[in-house]
C-alpha cells in the first residue's frame, strides 16, 4: 500500500499562524489599523504590519496624546485583537488551561499551542475558515471514521451491517466523543469572544441541548439525496450505506410542523449560526487528532486514537437483538450448506417443581452450535439459537491486523476473511 505525502499539502489545513516562518518573520495575525478593521492572513513585503492606511501617519504619539487606556499600549494593539472573534494567538502562548489541557493530554512538544488553540474555536464562534476548526475536524472525522471501521470489521469480518453501525456509533459517536471530552476537562466558554481564554471551547451553543445529547428541538429528513425518497419505499441497510452518515443516520432536516420559535432554531442549526454542545466537543477531537496527524505523522495519530477512543471497552455481543432466532438459524444453515438445526435436551432438573430449569442444545448434524438454558423448553431453545448465532456471527481471527499497519513500509497487509452479509429474511 502505498503512503501518502502529506506535507505536500498539509498547509492547506493549517492556518497561517500555525506554519513555519523565517527567522525574523510573524506568525501571527497582521491587522491593518484603520477606521475599518480588516483581518488577514498575510501582509505585503513592502508594509509593516500594524501599519495605517493611510502612509504618512505616523506610530509615533507623543506623551500628551496618550490617552488612559493608550498608555499601557501605545499602538493600540491591545484594543484591536478585541474587535475579532476569537483570541489572537499570541495568547495561546499565555494561556494556562491551554497548557495544562496540552500536559493533561500528554500532546507531544512537536504540537504547538497554536494548533491546540485553533482546535478549540468552533465555527460558529470565528466564521473565518482559516482560523476555526473546520478543516482540521473534516480530516479528524475521515481518519476516526476510518480508525474505526477497519477496527471492528478486522476483528469481526462476519458482523451484521446494523451491528457494526450500532459498534462505529458506540466507539466514535457524538455522545461518547462528548464524554471523553468532558473527561479531559475541556470547558465551554458562555460566549466566545477575542477576550476569552484560548483554553476555552468556543462556540455558539443551543440552548436546548446539553452534554447528555438529547436534543429537546425535534428535526427530520426532508432534503436527501435518496433516489425515491417520497414514495414511502423501505429503507433498506444497503441504501443507509450508501445514502447516509457514517453510523447508517439519515441527515435530518427542519420539521414543518414546528413553531416558528423552534422553526428558527433548526434554521440556525442547519446554517451553522449555532451547533449543540456534543457536536462541539466532537468537532474538537477531531481537529485535535487531525492537528496530531499533521504535526506528528501516522503512527502518533494512530497511538492517540487507540489510547482514548479504541481501547474503551465495548460489549460486542450485546448489540445483537433478534426477533426470530430459530428462524435465522435455519436460514444461515440453509445460506452455508450446513444441515438443518435440531434442538435436544441436554439436561434438566426440577421439571414438576416452581423453577424448573432445561439446559437445550442446538446440533447441526453432529456438531453442537450453541447451548442455552432457561426456565421452559421454549426459553431455553431460544437462547441456544441466540448463542449459535453470536458464535457464528463473532468470529474473530487469532491475529488481527488492519490495511492502516502496511503504511510507512510496514508489513504487507494480507486480506482477512469477507463473509457474504448477514442472513436476509
Amino acid at each position: 500500500m502505498k503512503p501518502l505525502r502529506l506535507l505536500r499539502w498539509s498547509g492547506a489545513v493549517l492556518s497561517p499562524r500555525t506554519r513555519p516562518y523565517p527567522l525574523g518573520s510573524c506568525c501571527l495575525r497582521q491587522y491593518h489599523v484603520s477606521p475599518i478593521q480588516h483581518q488577514s492572513t498575510a501582509s505585503s513585503p513592502l508594509q509593516e504590519p500594524w501599519s495605517t492606511d493611510d502612509p504618512s501617519e505616523s506610530h509615533e504619539q507623543s506623551p500628551s496624546q496618550l490617552t488612559p487606556e493608550t498608555q499601557s499600549d501605545p499602538t493600540g494593539r491591545e484594543s484591536d485583537l478585541h474587535k475579532f472573534p476569537s483570541p489572537s494567538p499570541s495568547q495561546a502562548l499565555k494561556s494556562a488551561k491551554l497548557a495544562a489541557l496540552h500536559a493533561r493530554l500528554s500532546l507531544s512538544p512537536r504540537l504547538p499551542l497554536e494548533t491546540l488553540a485553533r482546535c478549540l474555536i468552533d465555527s460558529t464562534a470565528d466564521p473565518n475558515p482559516a482560523f476555526n476548526n473546520s478543516s482540521l475536524a473534516l480530516l479528524g472525522s475521515s481518519l476516526i471514521g476510518y480508525y474505526t471501521s477497519e477496527a471492528i470489521l478486522c476483528r469481526y469480518p462476519r458482523l451484521p451491517t446494523e451491528v457494526v453501525f450500532a459498534a462505529m456509533w458506540a466507539y466514535s459517536g457524538p455522545k461518547t466523543l462528548g464524554i471523553i471530552c468532558r473527561e479531559w476537562g475541556v470547558e465551554v466558554v458562555a460566549e466566545p469572544g477575542s477576550e476569552v481564554d484560548p483554553g476555552l471551547l468556543q462556540c455558539r451553543r443551543l440552548e436546548t441541548n446539553d452534554l447528555s445529547g438529547e436534543t429537546l428541538l425535534p428535526v427530520k429528513e426532508v432534503e436527501t439525496v435518496r433516489p425515491n425518497a417520497g414514495k414511502g419505499w423501505r429503507v433498506g441497510i444497503n441504501s443507509r450505506t450508501m445514502y447516509d452518515n457514517a453510523f447508517g443516520e439519515e441527515i435530518p432536516r427542519t420539521d414543518p410542523s414546528l413553531s416558528d420559535e423552534k422553526k428558527a432554531l433548526a434554521e440556525d442549526l442547519k446554517a451553522g449560526r449555532v451547533i449543540s454542545l456534543i457536536d462541539a466537543c466532537s468537532k474538537f477531537i477531531h481537529a485535535l487528532l487531525a492537528g496530531i496527524y499533521l504535526h506528528q505523522g501516522r503512527r502518533a495519530a494512530k497511538f492517540f486514537f487507540n489510547e482514548h477512543i479504541l481501547s474503551r471497552h465495548l460489549d460486542v455481543p450485546r448489540l445483537f437483538e433478534f426477533t426470530v432466532p430459530t428462524r435465522d438459524l435455519a436460514k444461515l444453515c440453509v445460506r452455508e450448506g450446513f444441515p438443518q438445526p435440531v434442538a435436544r435436551i441436554l439436561s434438566e432438573t426440577g421439571r414438576l417443581s416452581r423453577s424448573p430449569v432445561f439446559v437445550v442444545g442446538v446440533f447441526a448434524g453432529k456438531e453442537k452450535l450453541g447451548e442455552g438454558q432457561g426456565a421452559s423448553l421454549n426459553e431455553a431453545r431460544t437462547r441456544a439459537a441466540v448463542a449459535a448465532l453470536k458464535g457464528w456471527y463473532l468470529y474473530s481471527p487469532i491475529e488481527v491486523r488492519v490495511p492502516s499497519d502496511a503504511e510507512g513500509g510496514g508489513k504487507r497487509w494480507e486480506p482477512v476473511l469477507v463473509d457474504m452479509g448477514e442472513v436476509v429474511i
